[in-house]
């Protein structure tokens, strides 16, 4: 897909990128956003970072290193309580979003709006799944009662459902339908080819893939994760090194409207 921005038709352009693994991860974002929004014209720049830091949790120097690279915002997911460390930043830090269907009282935003320039405003929402996961809050309901109050302040608003299982994910999206501009699966570091674009304007991919070291398992080192599945023995996980893959995907939305025009994967190999 090329992307042209129609005469006329104010278009918001950003990248999301899947799961960010580690020191490769954070590599593969300095090396990739820069020029990718250089190339793609780019407005703004979500990447999931809940294992930029030794594979699991983030800290507050490994979310400055991924924004200083580029990016603008960062959702989490099911690791990110891993660094005790970063509880307090999380509690300040505006530019990250951990799952909001969390019960009350944990640290951290759930969702936020962002202001662009011209006035354009950006909702992100971050939920997490049940299906394989803790038993949290149904992230269905939890949507819901987010939208009520972010749609009356933008059209223009990007989920990421970090989630297991591909049934839940595609639900999602399904559910979603027409109320966001995208929903965009995280997790499972495996980057599938189902984007597309749901009625009502809704972008919608089942998982955007790792961004990480690509000789692994999920990002693991390759040794480790066998072992593991040869005993069933447990095994502390190293995050793999090496060449990096970069996964994510652009999509297009019609400022006026909130309405997803054009989605697009990116794979991009060290």
């Amino acid at each position: 897909m090329v992307f042209i921005k129609q005469q006329g038709v104010k278009h918001l352009r950003l990248l999301v990128i899947g799961d960010v693994v580690g020191r490769s991860g954070r590599r593969a974002v300095k090396e990739n956003v820069s020029s990718l929004k250089k190339e793609f014209k780019l407005d703004f720049v979500i990447a999931n970072g809940e294992n930029a830091a030794g594979g699991k949790g983030i800290t507050e120097e490994t979310a400055r290193e991924l924004f200083t690279s580029g990016v603008d915002v960062l959702t989490m997911g099911n690791h990110v309580w891993h660094k005790k460390e970063a509880y307090e930043y999380l509690d300040r830090e505006t530019k990250i979003i951990r799952p909001a269907n969390f019960p009350p009282g944990v640290p951290g935003l759930g969702a936020a709006v962002y202001d662009l320039p011209g006035g354009i405003k950006i909702g992100v929402i971050n939920i997490e799944g049940r299906i394989f996961q803790q038993a949290i809050d149904c992230p269905f309901r939890k949507a819901d009662a987010l939208l009520l109050k972010m749609r009356e302040k933008t059209r223009i608003i990007i989920v990421d459902f970090h989630a297991e299982a591909t049934s839940e994910k595609v639900a999602m999206g399904w559910y979603l339908s027409g109320r966001v501009s995208a929903v965009v699966g995280t997790h499972t570091h495996v980057q599938t080819a189902d984007e597309r674009i749901l009625p009502g304007g809704t972008a919608y991919i089942t998982d955007l893939g790792m961004t990480g070291p690509m000789d692994s398992v999920i990002g693991v080192k390759m040794d480790i994760a066998i072992q593991k599945f040869l005993t069933q023995i447990p095994q502390y996980f190293e995050v793999a090194s090496g060449p990096f893959q970069f996964n994510g995907v652009i999509i297009d939305i019609d400022e006026s409207t909130g309405e997803a025009v054009s989605i697009e994967r990116i794979q991009n190999y060290e």
